[in-house]
């Protein structure tokens, strides 16, 4: 008995100090999980997991299609091969569409699906869209109709990206609808989906084939690239840019957009609503009637760096509650409005090294909104170079309304023109705690005035 338990001890502490020896070696081979921003385990050795969409290998390959006009795996001109190469990597879990060389005349939207890359060539890739038409609508359309008779369909095919617009017989207010034409008999077409909105002839309803050429809603994980984006100014009636743009996107996450160049549409050039972790580098966009950048309401985190903005009515738009960006080293030029706008809600953002010469009436506005719960609080302005902003009396940062703690630091404002009364950075009488940190002026009437 007594062998037994001395055994019987030998054997618990060689198993203890076993333990313990593991538990070392565990420590020093850094085996245990690591742990995530939550607490919880992060994960290092993904695998492709049904129904998993947040970790996921990083596969070296995946899916490609090209679409090309004499070439490809899908050979068209329209807006239709494109939209088939999107629906198809899509079905498939997502993957690239390229689109080769060449002008693409489009009667509707792309319309983007989540995980889709679109690629182009660069200058040699153009998708441009015919002159718009635009008539009444000839019968009522009440809100669960899914159908519209038009006037004079002269123009309009099945198939076609149209927008509906009417006054609200109730109270006036403007009503905009985008649809695509499905069926057709004489001038009755068929929609993609219901209007969910009365379009009566008293409300002067009109349908016309006015689009984004590319667009997307309520999706996830997109990439643009290197694609010209013609909105063929000249010969299409304006569309707001709460709807439409060379691109739009609606209630959409984590966007990549490069190397686009959008131009002379009549309307905006890139714009995105409600759209999060928005970035937008080495884009041109230029010669619109609307907004050059137009990150859109409640849109959070955007990023634009180093794009360049020409001959817009306004360069960079922070519209209603844009927070949390950043814009970087873009180059904004011969604006007939504002350089940058910001204002309603527009809060915490960063502007930084930007160049903005020749404004048409103000080189940075901070707008005056609706009391001080309405404006652009705690936004840094710093670094960038301003130059040649408005009129004779222009100024060149005007900071309006109720804007308090702003800094604006180490910008260099000038004016190569007559200094005439051109101010450098003027100050709201209602404005408060707004920082003046190492700026330089040369050339203005005043450098700074405090209402």
């Amino acid at each position: 008995m007594k062998d037994l338990f001395c055994n019987r001890r030998r054997f618990l502490g060689l198993a203890t100090g076993l333990s313990v020896g593991s538990g070392l070696v565990s420590r020093l081979q850094a085996d245990d999980p690591v742990p995530g921003p939550e607490g919880r385990p992060r994960v290092t050795k993904p695998r492709a997991t049904s129904g998993d969409k947040f970790s996921e290998p990083d596969w070296d390959q995946r899916l490609t299609i090209s679409v090309g006009q004499k070439q490809g795996d899908l050979i068209g001109t329209s807006h239709k091969v494109i939209q088939s190469a999107v629906d198809y990597v899509a079905r498939l879990g997502g993957g690239t569409v390229q689109i080769l060389p060449g002008t693409y005349l489009l009667r509707g939207s792309v319309h983007l699906r989540s995980n889709v890359r679109l690629i182009g060539t660069g200058d040699e890739t153009i998708l441009t869209k015919p002159e718009s038409v635009s008539t009444k609508l000839a019968a009522d359309s009440d809100w669960y109709d899914q159908e519209i008779t038009l006037d004079d369909a002269k123009g309009f095919e099945v198939g076609d990206s149209v927008c509906l617009r009417t006054r609200n017989p109730h109270n006036g207010s403007p009503t905009v609808l985008k649809r695509t034409l499905v069926a057709r008999s004489g001038n009755r077409f068929k929609l993609d989906r219901a209007l969910r909105e009365n379009f009566w002839t008293i409300g002067e309803s009109t349908c016309s084939t006015l689009f984004p050429l590319v667009t997307g809603e309520e999706i996830d994980n997109l990439v643009i690239e290197r694609l010209t984006l013609d909105g063929n100014r000249a010969n299409n009636e304006n569309l707001d840019g709460n709807y439409g743009g060379c691109i739009f996107l609606q209630d959409v996450n984590q966007v990549q957009i490069r190397k686009v160049t959008a131009r002379h549409n009549n309307g905006d050039g890139i714009s995105w609503q409600i759209c999060h972790d928005v970035t937008v580098e080495d884009c041109h966009s230029h010669d619109h009637a609307g907004l050059g950048l137009h990150p859109g309401s409640g849109s959070q985190r955007p990023v634009m760096r180093r794009n360049k903005l020409e001959r817009c009515q306004i360069g960079l738009f922070f519209c209603w509650g844009v927070k949390y960006g950043l814009a970087e080293e873009n180059t904004i030029l011969d604006i007939k409005g504002q350089g940058i706008s910001i204002g309603h809600r527009d809060t915490d953002n960063i502007v930084r090294k930007n160049v903005v010469r020749n404004s048409g009436q103000t080189g940075v506005l901070f707008r005056p909104e609706r009391g001080a719960g309405f404006c652009g609080h705690r936004n840094l302005i710093e670094q960038n170079v301003i130059e040649n902003s408005g009129p004779a009396d222009g100024v060149a940062i005007d900071v309006q309304g109720g804007t308090e703690l702003v800094t604006l630091r180490q910008n260099t404002i000038k004016e190569t023109r007559e200094a005439a009364q051109r101010i450098g950075i003027r100050l709201g009488k209602e404005t408060k705690q707004i920082n003046l940190l190492d700026n330089t002026f040369a050339g203005l009437k005043q450098d700074v005035v405090q209402a």
